[in-house]
């Protein structure tokens, strides 16, 4: 089921488009990531959707509401993270989680502070409830801006640039937890990223955009073979002989073979990668090759993504 549905969506800002006609749709509990350059029109995207800014033209509806008919319904069942959280930094992280329970409407003082309680010890800040945000790191900042987008259980989350300006480990600990809030809370979340390795580990599912229009959507094994067709088969042997690289070429399904010697490896290009494999390790087996290792080899995301952007 789509709990976020695009058609045509634009914001002009007088002769600059940002945002040029997009059209999506993300499933219940997806994680569905803008991926782009800075200033591809992500950030303008997000903000149309949680109803911050409006439209210039096009549609869209947001868990079954109308961005434009019923804003305040969407900002109700939403959280947004944005690239510059603006936690206030005098107050400690209890008390701007409590601010802003306050805000979404959290009145009953035994499920507010319960709620909190629940979410700073779910991103292991509890310990540090009474300390003022000023004195924690930009990861702990992060975590604890997401915890505030939580704090009225929305089902869908828009997080910009969740991981920006942090170091790996502390980008590490914000992916770890959009991933825990995907599995166990099952929250929907559209993540606004130019970050490859989030979107790789992450989505299960990207839209590429660039100057504002979007140059594809799919999966990541689906941008990949965009730019590569099927993968290729890489096998690594104790040894390697004419009598083996026979066997594989003699396969009906292999394109091509090519033999790196100097690492005993063959790289086999296939027409099925899935379904053929076996068979070459079986031939590769009968004709006396011992085999080390399996693996098969796409271009990463980052090749698609740069190949597809400049062509787009």
């Amino acid at each position: 089921m789509s709990v976020i549905e695009v058609e045509g969506l634009t914001k002009s800002f007088g002769s600059l488009t940002a945002a040029d006609h997009l059209s999506f749709e993300v499933e219940e509990g997806e994680v569905f990531g803008l991926l782009g350059p800075n200033g591809a029109g992500k950030t303008t995207t997000v903000r149309m959707l949680a109803c911050l800014i409006s439209a210039s033209e096009g549609s869209a509806r947001v868990g079954g509401y109308d961005i434009a008919q019923d804003s305040l319904r969407v900002r109700e069942i939403v959280g947004i993270l944005t690239e510059n959280p603006s936690l206030y930094e005098r107050l400690t992280a209890y008390e701007n989680m409590d601010f802003f329970a306050e805000a979404y409407g959290l009145s009953d003082v035994s499920e507010k502070r319960n709620r909190i309680r629940e979410l700073l010890q779910f991103f292991e800040l509890w310990d540090r409830r009474n300390d003022k945000a000023a004195t924690f790191s930009k990861g702990m900042k992060q975590k604890l801006a997401v915890a505030r987008a939580l704090v009225h259980k929305p089902p869908i989350l828009f997080l910009d640039e969740p991981t920006s300006g942090l170091d790996p480990e502390s980008s590490k600990e914000v992916r770890d937890l959009m991933e825990r809030l995907s599995r166990r809370e099952k929250h929907t979340i559209l993540l606004c990223t130019h970050r490859l390795e989030d979107a790789e580990k992450l989505c299960s599912r990207v839209m590429i955009i660039d100057r504002g229009k979007s140059v594809i959507v799919g999966t990541p094994d689906e941008l990949r073979d965009k730019i590569a067709g099927q993968p290729i088969l890489e096998v690594t042997l104790k040894k390697l002989n004419q009598k083996i690289v026979e066997a594989v070429r003699e396969l009906n399904h292999v394109l091509e073979v090519n033999v790196d010697d100097s690492a005993s490896k063959l790289i086999v290009t296939l027409d099925d990668v899935q379904s053929v494999t076996p068979d070459v390790v079986k031939n590769i087996v009968h004709a006396g090759g011992m085999v080390l290792s399996v693996n098969t080899l796409r271009p990463s995301l980052e090749e698609a993504y740069l190949k597809l952007v400049k062509e787009g």
